[in-house]
């Protein structure tokens, strides 16, 4: 019996998807709730795993745009299931791959040769081949061309032969392109290319920064905040609370808690425009935004105006989690009121974020440096970072973006008040 593999349904709003890569080999056996596929939309990467266990049959190439429920393929599970089953490059350790790979000597040009000798540069280990690209390596009777076998992924397609052996017949030199340095003894200077296709997640990236920039009326406010009192709880119980939640304290979840305090006195920064109409929330759905290999994606903590710090840190990190390895589902990435980003891990020291629609407001934060700053008149070196908070002038202006700044500003150099609402404990025990 066959059963279809079928391209999922990951929205209301996403209408087609692009086949990213094939996780098995054609003819592969595979087991049940095995990852065999990945797909990418126009908001994340999602895996495909298979229903039955049986023998793949590969019927889309990678890179394919496609409908949900578009059958990609199908399993026999009528097949035997083989006694032994061959290590896939996903099973194999790292060093045992690439030395099988290494070793299996590889043509440099694309000649006509015998069956045996293009059956053996068909059956490289690590490399895969999909249906349609053997059936054109069959018709034409040649081998693999060199530049084909060089992927990251180890997939050959029916595109990636046609450009290699069009790249040959157009430069019949093998060698790559070199310019001479015109300095004595010096190697000649290599000038090559690598094109590389953009995926769904980044063209709907690249089309929703150009409509911010279109769409709204974004200014962007800098303030600067000391992080000693957050740095000095982070040094003093870094080791209890990893003990407790099994996660060190991190700076977002700080800033995420001081946030949902400082919204309460400026609405307007969590609200959003929807026609003629401002809608405002009184609830914070905040988006963080993380960076992945496929590029950068927003996942959403629900209700975070209702979570403690640890609630916070262990949402934050297993959301960060699974976009990373591509189990974040679309429920987790729509939504969300106001997002924040960390530049400061790639070494950030001023940014302007740019708004997430059709939320109103981002929160950049930035690396931390030793400065020197004024204290009591005095001159002393503090852990400093910048903040900045871009914004839809449309809806927010510029006192409530400053206001809004300086809170979150007073609640991280005194941290004790993220317990109270934002409120000086003394004064709240006082009723004041």
């Amino acid at each position: 019996m066959n059963i279809d593999i079928v391209a999922p349904s990951v929205g209301e709003s996403i209408s087609q998807v692009e086949l990213a890569r094939w996780l098995v080999a054609d003819g592969a056996w595979i087991e049940k709730d095995q990852e065999i596929a990945e797909i990418d939309s126009d908001k994340a990467t999602l895996s495909i795993t298979a229903t039955h266990a049986g023998v793949i049959k590969i019927t889309t190439d990678e890179g394919t745009t496609l409908e949900p429920g578009k059958t990609i393929g199908y399993i026999d599970t009528t097949a035997a299931r083989p006694e032994t089953l061959p290590q896939t490059e996903s099973t194999k350790p790292a060093s045992e791959a690439l030395q099988s790979s290494a070793s299996k000597p590889i043509a440099t040009t694309a000649p006509t040769l015998d069956n045996a000798a293009k059956n053996e540069a068909g059956n490289i280990p690590g490399v895969i081949i999909s249906p349609q690209a053997r059936r054109l390596l069959d018709q034409q009777d040649i081998n693999l061309p060199d530049k084909a076998l060089h992927k990251d992924n180890r997939r050959i397609t029916t595109k990636d032969i046609l450009s290699a052996i069009a790249a040959q017949v157009s430069q019949p030199d093998t060698a790559p392109a070199t310019t001479s340095s015109g300095i004595e003894g010096m190697a000649p200077i290599q000038r090559n290319e690598n094109r590389q296709k953009m995926s769904a997640l980044r063209r709907k990236l690249a089309e929703r920064l150009v409509a911010v920039k279109n769409q709204t009326a974004m200014l962007t406010s800098f303030q600067e905040v000391d992080m000693s009192a957050v740095l000095e709880i982070r040094k003093k119980h870094n080791q209890a609370f990893l003990d407790k939640y099994g996660v060190k304290p991190g700076l977002m979840s700080f800033f995420t808690k001081a946030v949902t305090i400082a919204v309460q006195d400026f609405p307007q920064v969590n609200g959003r425009i929807d026609g003629d109409y401002i809608v405002l929330h009184d609830f914070v759905d905040v988006g963080i935004a993380v960076s992945t290999a496929k590029g950068l994606v927003v996942p959403v903590v629900r209700n975070a105006q209702s979570l403690s710090i640890a609630q916070l840190e262990l949402k934050i990190a297993e959301l960060a989690q699974k976009a990373r390895s591509n189990k974040i589902s679309i429920e987790e990435l729509t939504g969300g009121t106001i997002s924040i980003t960390n530049g400061g891990v790639f070494g950030s020291l001023l940014s302007t974020p740019l708004i997430n629609p059709p939320q109103s407001a981002i929160l950049g934060m930035h690396n931390i440096t030793d400065r020197p700053v004024a204290i009591g008149g005095k001159v002393e070196i503090r852990p400093m970072m910048y903040l900045a908070l871009s914004y839809d002038h449309r809806i927010i202006d510029g006192r409530e973006s400053v206001g809004f700044l300086i809170k979150i500003k007073d609640l991280i150099e005194n941290p004790q008040k993220l317990l109270t609402g934002g409120i000086d404990p003394i004064q709240k025990l006082l009723g004041l």
